[in-house]
């Protein structure tokens, strides 16, 4: 089954704060991308029962699987890479490009992905 398009925003999340805090909790999910903490909590649900994340029963820490980590980091590339694209090219903000890279990295298909990251290489 192919990931809803917030899953890939909830997955990227997880990364980042993962990343940058070491542990990760729904209240810190809902925070950073303002989203009330019943549709977290509901978003968890699903990830947990499709193999992206686990949650330990007695902390609620949320920890990435290895297929959770393996599409977080590739949706954390898309997005990384769109940006620094956007940026160059249309010569946008920073802020205008993240914006638009985030949504961008939903719909954009592997073989015009993988002709922006060479540009990229290339340039």
């Amino acid at each position: 089954m192919a990931m809803f398009e917030s899953g890939e925003d909830y997955i990227e999340t997880i990364y980042i704060l993962k990343k940058q805090n070491g542990v990760v909790y729904s209240i810190d999910v809902a925070r950073s991308l303002g989203f009330s903490r019943p549709s977290v909590s509901r978003a968890m649900s699903i990830l947990r029962e499709e193999g992206y994340i686990i949650m330990d029963e007695v902390s609620k820490e949320i920890n990435l699987t290895e297929k959770g980590r393996k599409k977080a980091v590739e949706v954390y590339d898309r997005h990384r890479t769109l940006t620094s694209f956007l940026q160059k090219t249309a010569g946008v903000s920073a802020k205008i490009a993240e914006a638009d890279a985030c949504r961008i990295e939903h719909i954009i298909s592997a073989s015009t992905f993988r002709g922006i990251k060479n540009y990229m290489k290339n340039n």
